[in-house]
């Protein structure tokens, strides 16, 4: 093969690769093993880990999924199951899709979902470019709230910065944690996205946020929980007209935290709206005998249409996250998803009474919650959450990692998955350890 193309050798073929971007070799490398020996070990690397208490949340959440939902998603005809391009072969899939796609329609209160994303901050940047192409004279500035998660920021500016597409960072209230509706700025701008929750925890004002954007001729992208429009409003009736997009990561719906993912990211958005939606939509026919059909529908990508043309060329389906998450909302039904967004709120409501309760602890913010809360903690809160994690318990997460000036809040979950012992355990070792380095005698130094 060397020889028929020319090539000395198959260092030749790289070349073009710079030598400090080559990786040197691959050094103590194991000789294989057999596969009991690879799961022994893998058992053994994963007890290695220990078992914890989880309190993170800050956008991954770890809620209770059925046993079933994987049984069935690990079959055969879902697991390797990709894109249905061809319709007469996988109708079972774009069924799945179908009724995936009218379930979140319906939790969110918009008109029309498409096929998934790669996760919710993927999301977010194809809503704010969805936006920015159906704004009216070309206007390419997007108002974007402190308050959004920090990787999704980042994200997003990845994605458009290249694009002519300017962010304006919108402050955020530091006694209720909301975004200040004073700070809107009245320049002319194609959207306002509206997080709910929003990072902190916090309930944002979204009545007032999409009708002041609606009034000043912006396009509102919600940018939600979905485990939350289980118990609050749906975006759809936010203020008197709701929003006209809705994105989010679907991990709460029955993905496992996995170490990061693979999760999958929603999107849903008025009727007007749907030639400018990226990705793929299903749709349902009639056969020529009149036979009831899915199909796909308005695949405006670079795959079907001009690269020029297309909304995107990076959007995918995930498609077994979406099986697992069509099967997870089907198992639990309406009322089941209630009972999960209540018990959550309600544990979390619990935590924070008992967390402020200890000396040294205070709430953050003052606004109304969901399932995550943040306390203010006098202390090194890094030095903190390692002497939790020592107890077998991740206390949150330290959100002067992103923000500065909160270098003394812990952002914590609890959800159903969390009893009242777990609650109590978390309370007794924080108190104790606050306790302990309060009491602790200052350094003496020896000359």
């Amino acid at each position: 093969m060397l020889a028929s193309i020319g090539a000395a050798d198959i260092e030749a073929l790289f070349d073009e690769i710079p030598a400090g971007l080559r990786c040197p070799g691959l050094a103590d490398i194991p000789e294989g093993e057999s596969e009991m020996a690879v799961t022994r070990r893998a058992h053994e690397l994963a007890a290695l880990d220990g078992f914890y208490l989880n309190f993170i949340g800050a956008g991954a959440y770890e809620h209770h999924i059925p046993a079933a939902v994987w049984q069935i998603a690990g079959r055969g005809e879902y697991y390797t199951a990709y894109t249905p391009y061809q319709a007469e072969a996988s109708q079972g899939t774009l069924q799945l899709i179908y009724e995936y796609q009218t379930m979140m329609t319906r939790l969110t209160g918009l008109d029309v979902s498409n096929a998934s994303l790669y996760d919710g901050a993927t999301a977010l940047a194809e809503a704010v470019l969805m936006a920015v192409r159906a704004s009216k004279g070309d206007v390419r500035r997007v108002l974007l709230p402190a308050t959004v998660h920090p990787r999704y920021r980042a994200v997003v500016q990845t994605m458009v910065k290249n694009q002519g597409v300017e962010l304006t960072t919108l402050p955020y209230d530091p006694v209720s944690g909301q975004t200040r509706l004073d700070a809107l700025d009245d320049r002319r701008a194609a959207a306002l996205v509206i997080p709910q929750p929003n990072f902190f925890g916090v309930l944002e004002p979204v009545d007032a946020l999409t009708d002041w954007a609606h009034d000043h001729g912006l396009l509102a992208i919600a940018l939600v929980n979905p485990m939350s429009l289980a118990l609050l409003k749906a975006p759809g009736a936010w203020g008197a007209k709701g929003v006209d997009i809705c994105v989010g990561d679907g991990q709460p719906l029955g993905i496992p935290l996995s170490s990061g993912g693979p999760y999958f990211g929603f999107m849903t958005c008025r009727q007007a709206l749907v030639r400018q939606m990226p990705g793929r939509l299903v749709g349902a026919t009639v056969d020529r005998d009149g036979r009831r059909g899915y199909v796909l529908t308005l695949q405006a990508r670079e795959q079907h249409i001009r690269r020029a043309k297309a909304t995107s060329n990076i959007c995918s389906n995930q498609g077994l996250m979406v099986v697992a998450a069509t099967l997870h909302m089907a198992l639990l039904g309406p009322a089941g998803l209630n009972n999960v967004a209540l018990a959550s709120h309600g544990q979390t409501r619990a935590l924070l009474d008992k967390l402020t309760a200890i000396d040294r602890v205070k709430r953050a913010f003052t606004s109304p919650f969901f399932h995550e809360a943040a306390v203010r903690v006098d202390g090194d809160v890094e030095a903190v959450l390692r002497a939790l994690r020592a107890q077998g318990i991740l206390g949150g997460y330290a959100l002067g990692r992103d923000f500065p000036e909160l270098a003394d809040v812990i952002l914590f979950c609890a959800t159903e998955t969390k009893t009242d012992g777990d609650l109590e355990q978390y309370a007794q070792q924080l108190a104790r350890i606050l306790s302990k380095r309060r009491e602790a005698p200052p350094c003496a130094y020896k000359s």
